[in-house]
């Protein structure tokens, strides 16, 4: 049986849903990728308030299966998809990519011809396979841990 995805808007009451994706996603898919003491580092939300704050100041979606939040995502205002996180037991289903093109239907609405991304190294090959090109791989620092992750960009209308 396959379930069905349905991509709708976030609303103010996903904040506790979106924080237990991020969470697990970062503990349970992403911990294959980076070391224990850089998921410790990475996999915290100080601030459930702020969180909140931040997922609501822009475009943002929830993927629900059957009513449950799965996955979430969004948009800023200068084409960068800031967070795609989905939950572990719902990987390998296409939420991640029905995501995505809610994500780069938005970008063309708004006008927005290029979409950028901080990519995981657990993301990266996601974002390939959709269409995203590597500018660069760097390292950030988060909490005293230094992880490598990479910028990368999709153009639309044309453009590359």
């Amino acid at each position: 049986m396959k379930n069905s995805i349905l991509i709708r808007p976030y609303r103010p009451a996903d904040s506790d849903a979106t924080i237990e994706i991020f969470l697990r996603a970062i503990r349970e898919v992403s911990s294959k990728d980076y070391s224990p003491e850089q998921i410790d580092a990475w996999a915290q939300v100080e601030d459930a308030a702020k969180w909140a704050e931040r997922r609501i100041s822009r475009p943002g979606w929830i993927a629900e299966i059957d009513g449950k939040s799965v996955g979430f995502s969004d948009l800023t205002p200068d084409g960068c998809l800031d967070m795609m996180f989905v939950h572990p037991a719902f990987q390998g289903l296409g939420v991640a990519g029905r995501l995505l093109t809610r994500v780069e239907e938005e970008a063309e609405a708004l006008g927005i011809d290029r979409i950028y991304t901080h990519a995981s190294l657990t993301a990266q090959p996601f974002f390939e396979r959709k269409g995203f090109r590597i500018l660069t791989r760097q390292t950030v620092e988060r909490r005293g841990q230094r992880f490598d992750n990479f910028v990368m960009e999709k153009f639309y209308s044309g453009r590359s």
